[in-house]
């Protein structure tokens, strides 16, 4: 498998996972919270909400590809992509760039916010001798972890695909921000520009223009008639008329 694919298909799927954790701390938060304070944290739903966008949407971003490995055929079909593969928009890189940024920012907004409410709500960390308080604690920390893991992840990510488009624009490459990170020519290097061949045309000469006859006494049978031949090149600004004798004619 190319290693861009490969690199792609390891962050994507790692920032599923943390946002499944995610949601489920955040769940369990809300519940605690929902229990024994009759309310909610703002970051525990902003968290919820941020791990089940990813959830939903990176599955549909994702877009079939084949890697061959010696006898074994591994393919990969997500919604879309089952049913056209490579050529649904949501694998395009414009697309997936798009989104992405939208993504790792409401990830770092998680984070940031969480990491705020801890600082406020649990003053002296999380040792406390209640162990709900302390679980509670423990859970926002957590969540404040995955929450900067995933920004961490999606930002980088963003920003090699960015850097590989631009360079693969600059090679001539235009088509690149259309075609799916698996079918990208991020390393074609860039195609030479047809050079038109450089013909030569030779200027035909011109058809030998003859002058007027010139008769003169010849032998006894007749006269000689003399044709004299004009060389194009001397009417055209040449060394000068050339003159040869076609032929004799008896009359």
């Amino acid at each position: 498998m190319a290693p861009i694919p490969l690199i792609r298909l390891i962050a994507l799927c790692v920032v599923l996972g943390f946002s499944a954790i995610v949601v489920g701390l955040g769940a369990a938060l809300t519940s605690t919270t929902e229990k024994f304070l009759d309310g909610y944290f703002e970051f525990a739903a902003l968290a919820i909400a941020t791990a089940s966008i990813t959830l939903i949407t990176l599955p549909i971003m994702c877009a079939v590809e084949k890697s061959s490995v010696p006898n074994l055929i591994i393919e990969r079909r997500i919604v879309l992509e089952i049913l056209r593969p490579g050529v649904a928009f949501t694998s395009m890189i414009a697309v997936e760039l798009s989104w992405l940024s939208i993504l790792w920012v409401l990830w770092l907004a998680t984070a940031a916010d969480t990491a705020q409410a801890a600082q406020n709500t649990f003053i002296s960390g999380c040792d406390y001798f209640n162990d709900t308080v302390e679980g509670a604690c423990r859970q926002t920390a957590a969540i404040q972890a995955f929450s900067f893991l995933n920004w961490l992840i999606l930002m980088f990510y963003t920003l090699l695909i960015l850097v590989l488009s631009i360079i693969a624009h600059s090679r001539q490459h235009t088509g690149v921000w259309k075609s799916s990170v698996a079918q990208a020519p991020f390393f074609t290097p860039s195609a030479a520009p047809a050079i038109p061949p450089v013909t030569s045309q030779t200027d035909a000469a011109p058809p030998a223009s003859y002058g007027p006859s010139t008769v003169s006494p010849g032998s006894p049978g007749g006269y000689e008639a003399q044709h004299i031949v004009h060389s194009a090149s001397a009417s055209q600004g040449g060394t000068g008329p050339a003159s040869v004798q076609a032929g004799t004619v008896h009359v």
